[in-house]
Order: C-alpha cells, then sequence, then structure tokens
C-alpha cells in the first residue's frame, strides 16, 4: 500500500491539476471563480448547459486534494496510538473494505484507514475506464455510484478531523478554515444527494449550526 501520510517529512502530493483548454480545466476555473464569490451554495451548483458528470468529476478531484491537505496538517496528531481506530465518536466506529485488496472488513487504526482510503480513491481517479481524461471517452454506466461511495468515505475524514483533533485545529488556527471546506463539501454532497442522511448523523449538530445561514 502507497503510504501517503507515513513520512511527516512528505506532504502528499494532490492530484495534478486539468490540462488548459480542456472542458474539465474550464470548469475547475468556474468552480474556484465562484467559490471566492463567498457564496458556496452558488459554487455547488451545476453551470447551465453543462454535463453532471464532467461537473462531479471535476469537483470529486478537488474535494479529494483539498480533505488531502486538512488531514495532512494533524498527521503528526492523528496516530496508531492516539486513535487506535477510525471512528466519529464513540458511537460510529469504520471498518475498512474496498472489495478487492480487502474484501473482508477490517479494524484499523484511523492513521491506516486514511491511507487505505486516499490510495483507494487516488487509484480510481487515475483510472481511465472511471475518470475519463479525454472528453470523448463516455463515462461508465455506474459513475454516479463510484461518486458517491467516493463522498460518503471523504465525509467520514471530516467526522474524524472534528471528534478527534478538533481542538488541535483551533490551536493551529486553522477552524475558520476548517468549517469553511466543510460547508462547501456539505453543499456539494446534499445537491447533488451524494451521501445518504444516516451518514451524516455524527456531525448534523455541526451541521445544523454552520448552515443556519444561506451563504
Amino acid at each position: 500500500m502507497f503510504k501517503i501520510f507515513s513520512d511527516k517529512n512528505k506532504t502528499f502530493k494532490p492530484k495534478k491539476g486539468f490540462n488548459k483548454g480542456t472542458k474539465r480545466h474550464d470548469l475547475h476555473k468556474h468552480a474556484k471563480a465562484t467559490l471566492g464569490s463567498g457564496n458556496l451554495r452558488l459554487a455547488v451548483s451545476l453551470p447551465e448547459r453543462e454535463d453532471l458528470n464532467e461537473w462531479l468529476a471535476v469537483n470529486t478531484v478537488d474535494f479529494f486534494n483539498q480533505i488531502n491537505l486538512l488531514y495532512g496538517s494533524i498527521t503528526e496528531f492523528c496516530t496508531a496510538k492516539s486513535c487506535e481506530v477510525m471512528s466519529a465518536g464513540p458511537k460510529y466506529e469504520y471498518l475498512w473494505a474496498d472489495g478487492e485488496s480487502v474484501k473482508k472488513p477490517i479494524k484499523v487504526s484511523a492513521p491506516e484507514y486514511v491511507d487505505y482510503l486516499m490510495t483507494w480513491v487516488q487509484n480510481i481517479l487515475d483510472d481511465e475506464n472511471i475518470f475519463p481524461s479525454r472528453v470523448d471517452v463516455q463515462f461508465p454506466k455506474n459513475f454516479q455510484s463510484i461518486v458517491k461511495n467516493i463522498f460518503k468515505r471523504l465525509f467520514r475524514v471530516y467526522g474524524h478531523i472534528y471528534y478527534s483533533h478538533f481542538l488541535k485545529i483551533v490551536s493551529l488556527g486553522e477552524e475558520a478554515h476548517l468549517n469553511t471546506c466543510f460547508k462547501h463539501f456539505y453543499f456539494f454532497i446534499v445537491e447533488f444527494n451524494l451521501v445518504d442522511k444516516k451518514e451524516m448523523i455524527p456531525l448534523q449538530d455541526l451541521i445544523d449550526n454552520l448552515t443556519q445561514s444561506n451563504s
């Protein structure tokens, strides 16, 4: 398994950006521009006359990179000793399985779970049969179900960060940044119905608090 976070002196290199002149690069720029407006609900909405799968693909890569960087900022404090299980509070524990290399769910530490998860997502993003880089190549019929599974598992990383490392985030002065990133993530998954409500229960109080305003 590729150890994304095993060396504290190394930073995980996010997936490369989109080639200039391509549709996805244009959508990526659009997403960044609307995000800069401060209106997060507007930032997640599908641009007019654009393909839904293309929009999902661009944002899956962007959110994957963003969560990598967020988690990377607390890897020093998220260790197999401090976080023996991958959890979002005492009631929600997550086992890892990908149906391929790990077919039966296994109990692993939080950093191991995130390592498995990020490697799994990276492999999917690099798979031309699932995330084709050429616009003349069709997305697979099950593309949206694959995207939903990715976002469901990425949500768990936010859950773990908030429950187990929020005080450290505050001490680093990153609270506002984390909240904005999560709010953006939340609006996106709700806009396109990517994560079941039952999966979001661990952070429901936080979600209610962050989404009281309409922005």
